[in-house]
Formats: C-alpha cells, structure tokens, sequence
C-alpha cells in the first residue's frame, strides 16, 4: 500500500509531486532542495549552509514518516559544480558518521530555484 508523506516541517513541493511516499517499508523522499520551510526561500549563500538546511528537510520527511537517519540507504546527490564536492561532503558526514548510506553524487547543469544542491533519498525501516 502506498502512503502519501507530507510535513510542514519540510518545503512544500515545488511541482506536481509528494515530498515523500512510502511503499513496503520503504521511503522515497523527492530531491530536497535547500529551502528553508518556516520563509519557503533559499537563505544560505554557500554549500555548507545549504546541504545543512537540505539533511534539516530530509530529517523532518524521515521524522515524519516515523523513520530517521539510520534508516536511510541511498542518497542521490546533484551539484550545481562539482568543485563544491568536499564542502558538501564535509557536512554530509555530520549527519552520517557510521555504516554509511550508499550513494551516487554528480555535477548536473542546473539546479532548481539557482540551488548548489539538491539530494534524494531512500530510507528502509529498521527492525
């Protein structure tokens, strides 16, 4: 069965799509971008602040859903340059310190509402 997840606590979709739905025990959260969900704008200027506040909406869908951090296996990663791989990486590995996700991370030539980041994840219930 399919459940349709949706928080205020995370930036309403910017499309015709779910923030996240939830199949089997297993969660597809749509790409988040770095919006801040209490303005509904991109506040922070460089890619440490908005892969801060892009882990701040996948924690809120995760929390939502009754899932977190631990569950989640795969993340989809989309830069908006390359060059901003390690500064990524180094707030991505706040919020993942241990038996880490797997996960694909790529340049791609734009990105939504001018965001450097973007990323997409799948989280699977813990027993």
């Amino acid at each position: 069965m399919k459940r349709i997840i949706s928080t205020p606590h995370a930036p309403v979709a910017v499309g015709p799509y779910s923030q996240a739905v939830e199949v089997n025990d297993t969660l597809y959260i749509s790409g988040q971008l770095p919006i801040n969900p209490a303005t509904a704008k991109i506040e922070a200027a460089d890619i440490a602040g908005q892969t801060d506040q892009v882990f701040k909406n996948i924690t809120a869908i995760l929390q939502a859903a009754g899932y977190n951090l631990d569950d989640v296996v795969k993340n989809r990663v989309y830069l908006s340059d390359i060059a901003n791989f390690a500064a990524m990486n180094e707030v991505y590995k706040q919020y993942f310190k241990s038996d880490f996700p797997a996960r694909a991370a790529f340049a791609v030539k734009d990105l939504p509402l001018g965001a450097l980041v973007e990323i997409e994840t799948v989280a699977v219930k813990s027993e």
